[in-house]
């Protein structure tokens, strides 16, 4: 974290909270872990996820209520106790490397979310075509807690498999936001023992706190006003730059 939060940091910061909230909220489901990869061009890796964490928190007890009840119970288990493990894995992986490996991982995730999405539009690639089974949800689970851990990113592990299903448009987020819900729930602790939390970092998130509970809101009337089409590729383009610039930064 900077030692002043200054203009460049909150010019930064306040609108990668806001595109995630409107993520979280249910508007370009999928695309909230974009605000880390943002927030890595300006911090060390571990900041920029220990920074999301309890935002991301507020954004999914925010997003509960318009979702509530609506999920798939037996989905949402399977991504959870999938989880886990890979939280775990997560863990181990963040005690063993440095920023850069950090670096590295994001901006690779970065760039995959944007090819698995390109994929699905031009019709390489169609999660629902299959039905996957729990079984399969707590292997898609193990994935999305690792990256999750990582960057804030298992939204599309998880959308593999619960694309899979069929769900309708309400039930395929109100899953997502309980799943995540939990997972976010699950990494705080290894967050703390791990000292990725910091006062600075807490400091920022008092800041931001308004900014996350916007986004939301925004996302949930988006969600039931418009398609998401222009939203994503906002993303895309996003994630594109940033991630490059990740992979850039960490290999030079």
């Amino acid at each position: 974290m900077p030692e002043v939060l200054d203009l460049t940091f909150f010019a930064l910061a306040i609108p990668a909270v806001i595109f995630a909230g409107v993520s979280k909220g249910g508007f370009g489901s999928g695309a909230a872990f974009a605000a880390t990869p943002l927030l890595a061009l300006i911090l060390e890796p571990g900041a920029a996820i220990g920074l999301m964490l309890p935002l991301l928190m507020l954004m999914d007890v925010t997003a509960l209520k318009p979702y509530w009840k609506r999920w798939d119970g037996p989905a949402a288990w399977a991504l959870i106790l999938g989880a886990v493990p890979g939280i775990a894995l997560g863990a181990a992986l963040y005690r063993v490397t440095d920023p850069d490996v950090f670096r590295l991982l994001i901006g690779v995730i970065a760039l995959g979310f944007v090819g698995f999405q390109a994929a699905r539009k031009l019709g390489l690639y169609d999660p629902a075509a299959r039905h996957m089974s729990l079984a399969g949800g707590r292997v898609a689970g193990l994935v999305a807690g690792l990256t999750s851990f990582i960057s804030h990113a298992g939204g599309p592990p998880a959308a593999v498999f619960l694309l899979s299903r069929g769900l309708d448009k309400t039930t395929y987020q109100a899953t997502t936001v309980i799943t995540f819900w939990a997972i976010n729930i699950l990494k705080f602790v290894p967050y703390a023992f791990l000292g990725i939390f910091t006062w600075q970092t807490a400091k920022a998130d008092l800041f931001l706190i308004p900014f996350a509970v916007l986004g939301v809101w925004l996302g949930v009337w988006a969600h039931r006003m418009f398609s998401d089409r222009a939203y994503f590729a906002l993303t895309y383009a996003l994630l594109t730059v940033t991630g490059s610039k990740l992979i850039w930064d960490a290999l030079t």
